[in-house]
């Protein structure tokens, strides 16, 4: 059976490298496309999701942003499992920080050259919002298209979902991005901030081997 596995905002495959996957799964990680002009959420979920085969059962697994994208193509291709790392279930648990740029609308206003991959304005925010601890943060912040990275956060603030049944949540109990406090996840990982998928790998791949079987 195939896991369809899409990485977190800005991320490629490289956070998620060191998990473990059951044997009997195939691991296919599906990239983050560049957005279109102006192209819409339900569209661009759309052609995700028009990226899996689901002519035979398959599994879903998605970290932080891709947590989301993987509950909405659900949604248009209904997977046997779908386990979300490090992001959270609905709309209600959106920190109070997210729920102030959907509030506000901010994000829409923010200037896309922000975004630049020079910018060091913008590397310094990530560090110290996803890791400050953790040197090579920025070796995971690999998609920088500054067109898709603000694209991609007035998606996260505008999101809107009612909680679907039988998604599995992991979370870090250090988690800043999605703090734990505002979720009640099936499984924590102690210690883990938003990287606990590289950090804390171990532990995420236990829990996977028991629930993915």
């Amino acid at each position: 059976m195939k896991i369809y596995v899409i990485s977190g905002l800005g991320a490629d495959y490289k956070v998620l490298e060191k998990l473990k996957f059951p044997e009997v799964l195939e691991v296919v990680f599906l990239d983050w496309m560049i957005p279109d002009s102006n192209e819409s959420f339900e569209h661009y979920v759309q052609k995700m999701a028009d990226r899996i085969d689901d002519s035979e059962p398959f599994y879903l697994l998605g970290y932080s942003f891709g947590g989301i994208m993987v509950q909405e193509i659900h949604k248009i291709k209904p997977a046997e499992k779908v386990v979300i790392l490090g992001s959270i279930r609905s709309d209600k648990e959106k920190s109070r920080f997210i729920k102030l740029g959907e509030i506000t609308g901010l994000p829409k206003y923010i200037p896309q050259r922000i975004f630049n991959g020079k910018s060091s304005v913008l590397y310094s925010y990530i560090r110290n919002f996803f890791d400050p601890k953790n040197p090579k943060v920025l070796e995971y912040f690999r998609v920088r298209d500054p067109y898709y990275l603000k694209w991609s956060i007035e998606k996260i603030s505008a999101w809107k979902c009612e909680e679907i049944p039988d998604v599995v949540q992991i979370m870090g109990d250090k988690d800043i991005v999605f703090p734990l406090k505002y979720s009640k996840p099936d499984y924590v990982i102690k210690g883990g901030t938003h990287l606990f998928p590289t950090t804390k790998h171990k532990e995420v791949s236990l829990i996977l081997e028991k629930i993915l079987q």
